[in-house]
């Protein structure tokens, strides 16, 4: 284990950074201070107060160009005298190292940044690398990772392929790489009735009994038996609410909660008119008015298995001999973005702590990882 290696200096440089979204406090300029030594074009690409980076060495528009994805901001800490050391201390313990981002994806940031530049600093190839580094991942993604790739378009910047950095693995370094993510859509239910007395029910129109069948119907209703890459889709009732605390009064409404994960058998198009179907028939039969309200975060996409998957299968397994999955669990992320632009494949840490008080990760995965990085790079420019 070097304790001095560069890409671990680099890591705690950032972890030091309190870049809690939306806040940059320095990350994005570290990485970029890095860069411009190494020769790269840098081009901040701001947006609604969001710091972002994009950075290309080499030809614009090369036919093979690799792109990074990253993301410098991270979650909240929560209760600070909870954390065994200091959360943006970046401390080493036992060959681990703490600190909010170690796993989720400050390392990672750090990993792709000294792969990349040792790759251009030691040999000569024909080929262009592109880096994307945004402060929005954590919280809206609106001015993010779009806003780079809005950026790009506007700028006729282009990538071929890209590989995003979000912690992959889930039990051991390397058993894991995301091939594709699901959708996750989001909607509000409301029901309308009319209050009255609990002991004059007749008076009342009570939201409560739709919202039981309704609720019902569509937990009961198998969305699919999943697909070629992906397990079946889930819906899940997260909240139900009246606002109600007085036992003998018929709530005047009803609020239900839901989030559908859903795979590549649908669009959320498909599934909200579904869900709007089924809500207009349980109005019919009860004079309950029913609305939806609905939030998409991603749809659900896959990079079917080839060239970019394969690159990093041979790497995990050339560099520490596992033989990884090919997956598409697991919640949204900026690759969601990224398919819209180019094949897209994400690997990178455990994720057992990611969010965690007491977030850390191994440092002997933190040099793996650049490593696998870097034959990744180096086996995609020689073919």
């Amino acid at each position: 284990m070097v304790v001095n290696s560069d890409v671990l200096q680099l890591s705690k440089k950032l972890i030091k950074c309190r870049s809690v979204t939306p806040k940059n406090d320095g990350a994005i300029e570290i990485v970029e201070s890095e860069l411009l030594k190494a020769g790269f074009d840098c081009f901040r690409v701001d947006r609604g107060g969001i710091c972002n980076l994009f950075a290309r060495w080499g030809e614009k528009n090369h036919k093979r160009t690799f792109g990074f994805n990253g993301h410098t901001d991270v979650v909240p800490v929560g209760d600070v005298s909870s954390w065994s050391c200091d959360p943006f201390g970046g401390a080493i313990k036992n060959g681990f190292l703490y600190g909010r981002g170690a796993a989720d994806m400050k390392t990672a940031v750090a990993a792709f940044v000294i792969a990349a530049k040792e790759v251009t600093e030691e040999q000569i190839f024909d080929g262009a690398l592109v880096l994307m580094l945004t402060g929005d991942e954590e919280a809206d993604a609106t001015d993010g990772t779009v806003a780079i790739l809005d950026w790009m378009k506007a700028n006729d910047e282009s990538m071929s392929v890209c590989l995003v950095g979000e912690p992959t693995c889930s039990e051991a370094m390397g058993d894991t790489i995301k091939i594709g993510r699901r959708g996750s859509l989001s909607a509000v239910i409301t029901f309308q009735g009319v209050q009255g007395h609990s002991a004059y029910p007749e008076r009342a129109l009570n939201p409560l009994p739709i919202v039981a069948k309704l609720v019902s119907r569509i937990t009961d209703h198998e969305l699919d038996q999943g697909t070629d890459y992906f397990d079946p889709s889930t819906l899940t009732i997260t909240s139900i609410d009246t606002g109600n605390t007085a036992t003998n009064v018929i709530p005047q409404s009803c609020e239900v909660m839901l989030n559908i994960r859903f795979n590549d058998a649908h669009s959320s198009g498909s599934l909200l008119n579904w869900l709007e179907s089924e809500a207009q028939k349980i109005e019919n039969e009860s004079r309950v008015k029913v609305s939806i309200k609905a939030k998409v975060s991603g749809e659900s996409f896959i990079t079917k298995p080839g060239e970019l998957s394969n690159l990093a299968l041979s790497a995990i397994y050339n560099i520490i001999g596992a033989e990884a999955k090919l997956s598409t669990s697991g919640g949204t992320s900026d690759a969601r973005f990224v398919r819209e632009h180019c094949p897209v494949v994400e690997f990178g840490l455990l994720g057992t702590t990611l969010h965690q008080v007491d977030e850390h990760v191994n440092v002997k995965h933190v040099h793996q990882l650049k490593i696998i990085y870097k034959n990744i790079l180096t086996n995609y420019f020689v073919q």
